[in-house]
């Protein structure tokens, strides 16, 4: 059964949807029969009214007359019968053949008739019971009626009449496309636009819950989704929000956690630094001078990754060719030889974070690779591409995504000893995860590395 069960809920709205559509329509497939059944009979019913109402006409004039005529009358169409044989209650369609033949035959005699319908049939040409396609119009069909009258003179009476449709019977194409157009395609058109409606509204909440998902693993601080709609959606954005703030609150606190230790480290540090001066060996002295420095960055760098991926400053148009071209001016008084190829246009994002991600990106070519850095720029309607490449001695590419693991440091990938804590690319990683972007390493052609940040625009 779960084979047959759609795995979106798109899918599970229009199969119930059409699922009900077609048992409506079964349904009023059977009313429509039953409506057809009576248009088939309405003219039989009304052609033996009229011959009812002659009858009972000529028993008020010569009673004698009225009943030689009556059994002389003996054809399969018009027939006295000695007596009725057995037959079954009449349904609500029939009691409403009934009801017309007394109409009728009041109409046109001026009295009540006392007259019963006992049985009701439709005929095919054969004299069969008839089916779908008599009821379409596809052969003549026929009513066949059982009617119980006593005559004004007080004869009671069992007729046996079958009459026929006459001039009245309607083509069947004009029926085939009369049922189709108002009992199917109307219907199907209505319930197909109510449909679409139904899963519009009731998947709204949803894509916005899933929208607000995406977007909150980008800015955690984003405005908290609104609390309306139905109960169920009012109680999901509730949790939701809810859940954004306690993530909001564990994050700060950890950031508040790291910021007090890095605090409370600088006193031991400064005492041992102080204590340090005091040894008679410089050797010694200049080694813990070192350690002590190592770890005042490695404390410093692990507070800077934890607020890498918080970005508290506002979204602004950037201006991303002066940017790498202050970035270019920088390095290049640190001695490196760096090259922009391309230009982009300005893109909505946090200047500071993005000149971080950028830097660290130059840092990391700079320090590993040396020689000539080069910046790549591809521009789009969607994203911005910005690659740097490098050509020195490239990354396994088992490693390529290890390499942004927090504390992996690259040279141990890259077979250097060229320090550092192995946070530079986790923090750009973090950065560019915050845009709603991506980082991939990959090796680049003839040698080398090519880091690659992908930052989609917004408008």
């Amino acid at each position: 059964m779960k084979r047959f069960w759609p795995d979106s809920l798109s899918g599970r709205l229009v199969l119930i949807l059409v699922t009900g559509l077609l048992a409506a329509q079964v349904l009023t497939s059977s009313i429509w029969y039953e409506v057809r059944h009576g248009q088939v009979l309405e003219i039989p019913t009304r052609l033996l009214a009229t011959r009812l109402a002659d009858l009972i006409l000529l028993d008020r004039r010569d009673p004698q007359q009225a009943l030689a005529l009556i059994r002389a009358l003996q054809a399969d169409d018009f027939r006295l019968l000695e007596r009725p044989p057995s037959t079954p209650a009449l349904d609500k369609a029939d009691r409403n053949r009934e009801a017309l033949l007394r109409e009728v035959v009041e109409q046109r005699t001026g009295a009540a008739p006392r007259l019963r319908l006992l049985s009701l049939e439709v005929l095919d040409q054969d004299g069969h019971p008839a089916s779908l396609p008599v009821l379409f119009g596809t052969g003549p069909a026929s009513g066949r009626f059982l009617v119980e009258l006593q005559l004004p003179s007080g004869p009671l009476l069992y007729l046996l009449a079958t009459e026929e449709q006459g001039w009245t019977n309607t083509p069947p194409l004009s029926l085939l496309l009369d049922y189709l157009t108002r009992i199917y395609l109307l219907r199907i058109i209505v319930v197909v636009l109510i449909a679409l409606l139904a899963v519009r509204l009731v998947r709204r909440p949803q894509q916005r819950m899933t929208g607000a998902a995406e977007a909150l693993g980008q800015d955690i601080h984003r405005p908290a989704l609104p609390v309306e709609g139905p109960r169920e959606v009012r109680q999901a954005a509730q949790a939701f929000n809810a859940m954004q703030r306690r993530l909001i609150d564990s994050i700060a606190e950890r950031t508040r956690f790291f910021a007090a230790v890095s605090h409370d480290l600088r006193t031991p540090i400064t005492r041992l630094r102080l204590r340090a001066e005091l040894l008679a060996d410089e050797a010694t002295r200049q080694r813990f001078r070192d350690d002590l420095q190592r770890m005042e960055e490695m404390v410093s760098a692990s507070l800077d990754f934890l607020r890498s991926g918080e970005l508290q400053d506002a979204r602004e148009q950037v201006d991303i060719d002066a940017l790498l071209q202050g970035l270019q001016a920088d390095f290049h008084d640190l001695g490196a030889e760096v090259a922009i190829q391309g230009s982009a246009r300005p893109l909505v994002a946090h200047a500071s974070g993005l000149h971080r991600c950028l830097q660290n990106l130059l840092e990391n070519a700079v320090r590993h690779a040396g020689g000539l850095i080069e910046i790549q720029l591809e521009d789009s309607a969607e994203y911005v591409r910005i690659g740097i490449a490098d050509r020195g001695p490239g990354i396994d590419n088992a490693l390529l995504e290890r390499v942004m693991e927090p504390f992996y440091r690259e040279d141990e990938a890259r077979g250097e000893g060229t320090g550092g804590y192995g946070l530079g690319l986790s923090i750009a990683r973090q950065i560019a995860s915050a845009h709603g972007g991506s980082l991939t390493l990959q090796p680049r052609e003839g040698g080398g590395l090519l880091a690659l940040l992908d930052l989609p625009r917004r408008s």
